[in-house]
């Protein structure tokens, strides 16, 4: 017999003469004829109430299941007499899979965040995690049905690079060399390869021949921060899109966090539930209030003169020439503007060489999205389509227009003006359920010092 996922059987309209779960035991009560085995099976956040009667052949070792046992029950789903559930499932038949021993770390009462990090392999059972990544996987969903709609085509662009699309230097070196071997040219690909921190570079190549695309998957960064919102290995969302300017670049920013948005309070309304009650009591509010809102779109010299009135407020102080920090984001959205802020037409000299020049040669076409609790969600640009000033670009940042040759190339051949942004999936997260580290929206985390799982 085929198993049910107890999510469908919760979700039934109807009493079913027979059904299969397979699931952990969360929970379990021994009355002095019957036991009552909540179990769960990561299918929802919800477990399903197992009645087993003592004339079960095996209702002795039944009354020995632990907290995070594995078994299989086969009985009917029958409407529940108790309180706090609609369905219940009378036990034909439970088979143990296996017990887990009393050591087993997860038990009912409520667990740190850090305590759960040093388990990560067992945290996805607690309801805040399994909540957590039940969002994620319905998230990653959400963002291929998204550019699907929009006509974008889905590409794959390289894990393995040449090509710094930041500039920052922060990568990690990918190599065969031995220790102490020193000979480049004896490397794997007879020069320096790292993990990508961006697949936009290529992303653009694909652009200018499919039209519009996106790219999501995996990027790395060596940044030796703790800080609650970097990790070293954190996923992005990469549309290009060509014949696309600046305000059709944050036109498409604001419509793709608020299309997410929507979609994951109609898809888990169970789980974020969880998120409201118990990690953030505003975040239904913050995430209504993003969904209804017209993002401000706010020029960075008028960002900088609204944080210099009150620059007594701050521990980073800011001026023309210097990037936003967290706390400047977090005042414009959550204080001063109290919605979501684009801020736009950055200084050159803190951008990489890829965004347009503007006419007046101090400032290029990039964008930030700013949300509240969460600060830059977003960040992107309208590309430097033309050739010669791409290539003064590159000669004032002291970058070698021989190693990016074929991206100079593309702007000899049907070059046309398009934009892009990437979007930190993880911090997507952050902003969808309430979770304030970075470390609590990914499985498995990669940051200094931790590789452990």
């Amino acid at each position: 017999m085929q198993r049910t996922k107890i999510r469908h059987l919760l979700a039934s309209t109807a009493p079913l003469p027979v059904a299969l779960v397979k699931g952990w035991v969360r929970t379990k009560r021994d009355a002095k004829d019957f036991s009552f085995v909540e179990v769960n099976d990561g299918s929802c956040l919800s477990n399903l109430q197992v009645i087993a009667v003592q004339t079960l052949n095996n209702y002795t070792e039944i009354r020995k299941l632990t907290t995070g046992s594995a078994i299989a029950v086969q009985g009917a789903l029958v409407a529940s007499q108790g309180k706090g559930q609609r369905w219940e499932l009378h036990a034909d038949k439970v088979d143990i899979v296996q017990i887990a021993p009393d050591t087993y770390p997860l038990q009912k009462k409520r667990h740190s965040d850090e305590f759960l990090r040093t388990i990560a392999h067992l945290r996805p059972r607690t309801n805040k995690y399994g909540a957590a990544f039940r969002i994620r996987s319905e998230l990653s969903f959400a963002i291929h049905q998204f550019f699907r709609e929009r006509g974008f085509q889905y590409v794959h662009t390289p894990i393995l690079t040449g090509s710094d699309c930041e500039g920052a230097g922060e990568l990690f070196r990918v190599t065969t060399l031995e220790a102490g071997q020193k000979e480049i040219d004896h490397d794997f690909f007879g020069k320096e390869a790292n993990l990508t921190v961006s697949g936009q570079l290529e992303a653009e190549m694909l652009a200018l021949s499919l039209g519009d695309v996106y790219t999501f998957g995996p990027t790395f960064r060596a940044e030796n921060s703790n800080t609650r919102r970097h990790a070293a290995e954190f996923w992005m969302v990469e549309p290009e899109v060509s014949f696309c300017d600046l305000d059709g670049c944050m036109g498409l920013a604001q419509e793709t966090i608020q299309y997410l948005i929507r979609f994951i309070m109609a898809q888990c309304a169970e789980d974020l539930e969880l998120f409201s009650r118990f990690v953030d009591k505003s975040l239904m509010a913050t995430l209504n209030q993003i969904v209804a809102s017209d993002f401000e779109r706010l020029p960075y010299r008028e960002a900088v003169r609204i944080l210099e009135a009150h620059k007594k407020k701050f521990e980073y102080q800011i001026g023309f020439g210097e990037d936003l920090q967290s706390e400047h984001e977090r005042y414009l959205t959550e204080t001063h503007f109290k919605k979501p802020v684009i801020v736009y037409d950055y200084p050159k000299t803190i951008k990489p060489f890829y965004m347009r020049l503007n006419a007046d040669n101090e400032t290029v076409a990039a964008m930030d999205v700013l949300v509240p609790g969460i600060g830059e969600i977003i960040g992107g640009s309208q590309r430097e389509e033309r050739l010669e000033v791409l290539k003064n670009r590159m000669a004032d940042q002291d970058l070698s227009t021989d190693a990016y040759w074929w991206y100079l190339e593309s702007r000899m051949y049907g070059s046309v003006p398009h934009s892009g942004f990437g979007l930190g999936f993880e911090r997507l997260m952050m902003l969808l359920t309430g979770i304030r580290n970075i470390r609590d929206v990914i499985p498995f985390p990669r940051t200094p010092k931790n590789i452990e799982f």
